[in-house]
């Protein structure tokens, strides 16, 4: 019997299948290697305070987004998750603070430190997804400001008000891995890492039959899926997501404390999540990337021009409601939109086209 070549994959023009790395968009090569030879030309200042920050905060809120665009459910207390995961490391870990923490090994510490955060998101998602709407943002944010002045009052594991200093990355492979080009490279990772991950799960089998849970429940349950079930799953991934962030969080600032995962925190994460947009992985770190140099440089300008530099909240908000007024969908939904503009024949708008 003769073989006859699968139609299944994709063709070039000559009729030769595509490889893997030609069916990457254009755009992925272009954002990546423009990010791998950052460190080549930028500031130390720059890869570790500015990229550095945008790629942990964009992780946080990318957490946020698979909860709300994949399965439209707003969560506040992503925050709260990633703090905890910090305070893991912390606890069971090294740090400054000797009473309290444990000194065990990274190799034992950060999955730990992984595992109670994604038992936390667990435990809270198991809560939130027997209410909806508005209800469910309140129970988040109920746990998020409950997580706050716990760990705020706690002396005996939190070490209370001041939490925990000298919270510092392990030394693999001879790396201080708290160097600007290092970190750069570490927090890029493991944002690709988290990127990807979500794209992957959210065109798996899991991905799909959430947003069919996101879009239409009932008929979802009639198929014979589990409706929270699936819920409570999307919130233990998006817990791991959010506590890989939480530990980077720790290690670039080497601190974790109660202001950390407060109230302000949280509404921020949802903040960066709506700028960027909801509905693509990408959304997120658009968002962080746009919060993080308003957060860096809008303070400095606010203060050579006269004004005091916590009208910095009053730019974000500001920021916040046109982008939600103009674009629901963020900045990519602009984005959108005026590629779609782009693309109508100007002969049809001025009524010159065929009938």
């Amino acid at each position: 019997m003769a073989i006859t070549e699968s139609n299944t994959l994709p063709r070039t023009n000559s009729g030769q299948r595509k490889v893997w790395f030609e069916r990457i968009p254009a755009s992925y090569w272009v954002v990546g290697i423009a990010l791998l030879i950052m460190p080549a030309f930028a500031s130390d200042f720059a890869l570790y305070q500015v990229f550095g920050w945008t790629f942990i905060l964009g992780m946080i809120s990318l957490s946020l987004m698979f909860l709300g665009g994949y399965g439209g459910m707003v969560s506040l207390v992503q925050m709260s998750i990633a703090g905890l995961a910090g305070y893991m490391v912390a606890i069971f870990g090294d740090s400054a603070i000797t009473d309290i923490s444990m000194g065990w090994p990274w190799y034992i510490a950060i999955p730990l430190a992984l595992i109670v955060a994604m038992l936390f998101g667990t435990i809270v998602g198991s809560l939130a997804v027997r209410t909806e709407g508005i209800y469910t943002i309140m129970i988040t944010l109920a746990v998020a400001a409950a997580f706050f002045y716990f760990t705020r009052q706690n002396y005996i594991i939190f070490n209370g008000f001041s939490g925990f200093n000298g919270v510092l990355p392990p030394e693999l492979f001879g790396v201080d891995w708290r160097q600007s080009k290092p970190f750069y490279y570490l927090t890029l990772f493991w944002a690709a890492v988290a990127y990807f991950s979500v794209l992957y799960v959210s065109r798996a089998p899991f991905g799909l039959a959430l947003q069919g849970v996101r879009d239409n429940p009932r008929r979802m349950a009639a198929l014979g899926y589990s409706v929270n079930a699936h819920r409570i799953a999307a919130y233990a991934f998006a817990a791991l997501i959010a506590g890989t962030g939480g530990i980077l969080l720790t290690w670039q600032s080497a601190q974790i404390s109660p202001g950390t995962a407060g109230i302000g925190p949280a509404i921020d994460i949802l903040v960066i999540a709506v700028i960027g947009g909801m509905r693509r992985p990408a959304g997120p770190f658009i968002g962080a990337f746009i919060y993080v140099l308003l957060k860096t440089f809008a303070i400095d300008v606010l203060l050579s021009v006269g004004l005091s530099g916590e009208r910095f909240q009053l730019l974000i908000g500001l920021g916040f409601l046109a982008i939600v007024f103009f674009s629901p969908d963020g900045l990519l939904g602009l984005w959108d939109r005026w590629q779609e503009f782009r693309k109508r024949d100007p002969l049809l708008d001025r009524g010159e086209g065929p009938l």
